[in-house]
């Protein structure tokens, strides 16, 4: 029973968290969107559509309109970054605002973080900046993962419609 209670505390804590930072933010409480931030803790570079269906399971009826509006604003004040790999549909991390990189496979489609360099960030630095003043740098490495190597699975190009592992 003890386990159980630490589940649920941690739950409690980490919904706590959540609405803290939505009203930090300044975004109103909601149950979609705290759903949301939930679902993205536990399963991060989800598709919209993937979100929507663990909110759904979570919830109950949420619309994907819902869904898209309660990701557009998390992503518009930096609770979640969106990531955009050529080819592949958009997906949503709760990790954001550390300038992290990420590992795209060409088979499947899973997607891991990979941290920049620590300290210096030469990714910030490049060889002509046109007068920009550059904050952000977004690398994309692209291979195949374990699974897809060791199964001797061919490049395949995922589809929109397709959902990758999650």
């Amino acid at each position: 029973m003890r386990h159980s209670g630490a589940i649920v505390n941690s739950a409690r804590a980490t919904d706590d968290h959540d609405r803290a930072a939505l009203r930090t933010a300044g975004l109103r409480v909601t149950t979609p969107r705290l759903a949301v931030l939930s679902w993205l803790a536990d399963h991060p570079h989800s598709t919209a559509e993937a979100i929507g269906r663990g909110v759904r399971q979570r919830i109950g009826a949420v619309s994907h309109q819902a869904v898209y509006d309660v990701l557009g604003a998390c992503t518009g004040v930096g609770l979640v970054r969106r990531i955009e790999p050529a080819g592949h549909p958009a997906r949503f991390e709760r990790r954001a605002g550390d300038n992290h990189h990420h590992l795209v496979c060409r088979g499947c489609g899973r997607t891991e973080d990979v941290d920049c360099v620590v300290g210096a960030r030469p990714c910030l630095t490049p060889v002509d900046d046109h007068g920009f003043v550059v904050d952000e740098a977004e690398v994309v490495f692209w291979g195949r993962c374990p699974g897809c190597a060791g199964a001797g699975r061919p490049t395949r190009e995922v589809h929109h419609h397709e959902e990758a592992r999650q």
